[in-house]
C-alpha cells in the first residue's frame, strides 16, 4: 500500500536527517523532492501547494531551530502534516438516532459499493455488535440484488427482498418499516452506480435521500483512481449532503493520491479504507497511523488490534504451554500457526505493518511467499492421521539419531 510514496518520501527525508542543522537551503531542496513525490502520488496539486507551504513555514520557524535534532524535527512536521492533511483523527459513523439508523451507499459503477455494504455490514455486527439489515435499491445492473443477497447470507446479516421492477424509493421505504419491525439498528441501503453528470441519475438518489434521510450518506471511490476520486467524491458532494467516504482497493494503490486529497478537496472525512476482497478486510480510517506506515513507521497498533481480535487466545495459550513442557512441535502445531497467520492477512499483511520494511531490499521482501506456506497447509490437511504421525515419528527419529552423533 502505497508502496511508490513510501519508498519516494522515506528516501528524501533520509538525506536530511543526518543534517546538523536546517537552513533555507536545504529545506528548499528537501520540499522540492517532498513535491515530486507528492506529484507522482498523484495527490491533487491545491493539496500539494498548501501541504509544502505549511511544512516550509514550520520548519523555518524557532521550534526546529533550537531543537537538539533538526532533521528528525522536520520528519515530525511531515508527519504532522499528513495528519492533517487526511483529516487528524477517526471519524467513526453516527449512529445516534431512533434505530434503524439508515446508512445511504452512493458511488459510481464499478466502485466496489456492494462489497463495500457487506463488508460494513459484517464490521457493524462484529465489532459493534449491531443488529443489520442490508437492502439492495440497484435495479439497473444485472444480478445486483442476488449479489447483495448472496454476501448477506455470507456475512449472517438480514437481507431484504426486492425486485428490479420496483421503485429504489419504495423499496427503501418497505425496508425501513421491515427494519422498525425486526429492531433492527442499522438499514444499509446499496444504490445503483451512476455517473455525476447523468442529471436523471442524480435526480434518483437526491429524491432517494429526501424520502428517507438518512444518518450517514457514505461515497464509496476506487482508490485506484488518485486525485480523480477526490474530485468525483466533490461533485456527489454538491449534489447530496455527503457524510464520510470509503476508499476500496486500498491493497493495490502504489501511489497514495486519493487518500491524501479527498479530505481537503471535499471537508468530508475519510471514515473506512476497503483493503482487500475478503469479506472481513474493510478497517476503520485513522490519519495518524496512516501517516506513520507512509513514513516507514509501521502500523504496530493497528497490529497489536488485529492480534487481539483475530487470534485464538485459547489455541495461543495452549500452544504456548505445550512449548513451555518442552514437547515437539508436531505438524497439527504447524497447520494451527498457518491458520493464525493467515487469519492476520498473511505474512505479508503482517510485515507490512512492522516499522522499516521499506527499508529491506526489494529481492529479500519477494522471498516472502504467502503461496508456499499455503502450500505445505495443503500438504498437511491432505495427510492421515496415520501418516501424520509416522511423518512426525520419522522426525523424532532423525532428531535423536542426530544427537546421538553429535554427542
Amino acid at each position: 500500500m502505497f508502496d511508490n510514496l513510501t519508498e519516494r518520501l522515506t528516501k528524501t527525508l533520509r538525506n536530511i536527517t543526518g543534517q546538523g542543522r536546517l537552513t533555507e537551503e536545504n529545506i528548499k531542496d528537501t520540499l522540492r523532492e517532498v513535491r515530486m513525490a507528492l506529484l507522482e502520488a498523484d495527490v491533487a496539486l491545491p493539496v500539494i501547494k498548501e501541504f509544502i507551504a505549511d511544512i516550509k513555514e514550520k520548519a523555518l520557524g524557532t521550534e526546529v531551530s533550537t531543537a537538539l535534532n533538526p532533521g528528525q524535527e522536520f520528519i515530525k512536521i511531515v508527519y504532522e502534516e499528513l495528519k492533517s492533511v487526511m483529516g487528524e483523527e477517526n471519524s467513526s459513523l453516527d449512529l445516534s438516532t431512533q434505530p434503524p439508523a439508515v446508512v445511504l451507499m452512493a458511488g459510481l459503477q464499478g466502485a466496489g459499493k456492494t462489497t463495500s455494504v457487506a463488508k460494513l455490514a459484517k464490521y457493524l455486527t462484529e465489532r459493534e455488535h449491531k443488529k443489520v439489515m442490508v437492502v439492495s435499491a440497484d435495479v439497473y445492473r444485472p444480478a445486483a440484488i442476488e449479489q447483495l443477497e448472496t454476501l448477506a447470507k455470507e456475512v449472517g446479516v438480514t437481507f431484504f427482498p426486492s425486485t428490479v421492477n420496483e421503485k429504489p424509493i419504495d423499496i427503501v421505504e418497505k425496508a425501513i418499516k421491515q427494519a422498525k419491525l425486526s429492531f433492527m439498528d442499522v438499514l444499509l441501503v446499496d444504490t445503483a452506480g451512476r455517473l455525476h453528470v447523468d442529471a436523471d441519475m442524480m435526480n434518483e438518489i437526491k429524491e432517494l435521500h429526501a424520502a428517507i434521510n438518512p444518518i450517514e450518506t457514505l461515497f464509496v471511490v476506487d482508490s485506484m483512481t488518485g486525485q480523480d476520486a477526490a474530485n468525483t467524491a466533490k461533485a456527489f458532494n454538491e449534489a447530496l449532503p455527503l457524510t464520510g467516504v470509503i476508499l476500496t482497493k486500498i491493497d493495490g494503490d502504489a501511489r497514495g493520491g486519493a487518500a491524501l486529497s479527498v479530505r481537503k478537496i471535499t471537508g468530508k472525512p475519510i471514515k473506512f479504507l476497503g483493503a482487500g476482497e475478503k469479506i472481513e478486510a474493510l478497517e476503520p480510517f485513522h490519519p495518524d497511523r496512516l501517516a506513520s506506515r507512509i513514513l516507514d513507521m509501521g502500523d504496530v497498533l493497528t497490529l497489536v488490534e488485529e492480534l487481539q481480535r483475530k487470534v485464538d487466545t485459547k489455541k495461543a495459550e495452549k500452544f504456548a504451554s505445550k512449548m513451555k513442557e518442552g514437547k515437539d512441535f508436531d505438524f497439527e502445531d504447524f497447520r494451527e500457526q498457518i491458520v493464525q497467520m493467515r487469519n492476520m492477512g498473511g505474512m505479508m499483511g503482517l510485515i507490512d505493518k512492522l516499522p522499516g520494511i521499506n527499508s529491506i531490499p526489494e529481492e529479500v521482501k519477494s522471498k516472502i511467499n504467502d503461496k508456499e506456506i499455503y502450500r505445505k497447509e495443503a500438504i498437511i490437511n491432505s495427510m492421515t492421521k496415520k501418516k501424520e504421525q509416522t511423518q512426525n515419528l520419522s522426525r523424532v527419529l532423525v532428531k535423536r539419531e542426530s544427537q546421538m552423533v553429535q554427542g
